[in-house]
């Protein structure tokens, strides 16, 4: 049995992790995609292709640029409404660049804002997509509860992140990873900027491990699918409302 503990950056390294967010925006989806080892995409489709489907209203939660919801329009459908919902206005005025809507029946709107405190009715949403975002959460039972509240009944929340392995040995190759090698890879592919990827490894030390993660998910959530990859490195979940 585990016992619910704060978790979650805090007010003071949260604000650290959004200014280096900010200032890597222009190289933020080349480096990601190299220190995921090139997975991220494939991450991504496996959580939307199991929670999404036509007519959807979904929040895309931590949106940055918008690449889980544009994972949906590419692999699910177009007739989805999304709400683009991040606390860097720099990345939301960014989105639209990201698509190429056509005459697709493709509705979206745009906020601002954090997991703590999202400004929607009780029961607005079908699905949520965090992509490599609730890592980012200020207090993370509170960022739960939060997206619980906002999503409908029967509704499903997918996370798609970093995963924080139990067993000990894989824990500390992760580690290793992260800390040394990350800042290596994004130093090759964006040179000084990339660098600053290494507070990654911050919001790894502050992330639950994984069965500490799902125990808090079942709190509120009726059924969970939760998925390891990369030795538990990277998480794919589906939580049902």
């Amino acid at each position: 049995m585990y016992i619910l503990k704060r978790s979650g950056l805090g007010k003071s390294y949260w604000r650290e992790v959004i200014g280096v967010l900010k200032n890597i925006i222009p190289v933020y989806d080349k480096v990601n995609s190299v220190i995921s080892l090139g997975k991220d995409n494939n991450f991504r489709k496996e959580g939307i292709i199991k929670s999404t489907v036509p007519g959807d209203v979904i929040l895309d939660a931590g949106s940055g640029y918008g690449n889980m919801s544009k994972t949906v329009m590419e692999n699910v459908s177009a007739d989805v409404t999304i709400f683009f919902y991040d606390p860097i206005y720099e990345m939301l005025d960014k989105v639209k660049d990201k698509f190429n809507i056509g005459d697709k029946p493709f509705s979206f709107y745009s906020c601002s804002g954090v997991f703590e405190s999202i400004p929607f009715k009780s029961n607005t949403f079908d699905a949520i997509l965090c992509g490599y975002s609730l890592r980012d959460a200020i207090d993370l039972n509170i960022a739960i509860g939060e997206l619980h509240r906002v999503l409908k009944k029967g509704g499903r929340l997918v996370i798609v992140d970093l995963g924080k392995p139990d067993n000990v040995v894989f824990r500390f190759l992760v580690s290793i990873y992260l800390k040394y090698f990350l800042a290596i890879l994004a130093f090759m592919v964006a040179g000084k900027r990339g660098i600053q990827f290494r507070t990654l490894y911050g919001t790894f030390l502050r992330w639950p491990k994984n069965q500490e993660l799902n125990f808090m998910l079942s709190k509120c959530f009726s059924k969970i699918d939760f998925k390891k990859k990369l030795m538990g490195g990277a998480i794919v979940v589906v939580a049902y409302k």
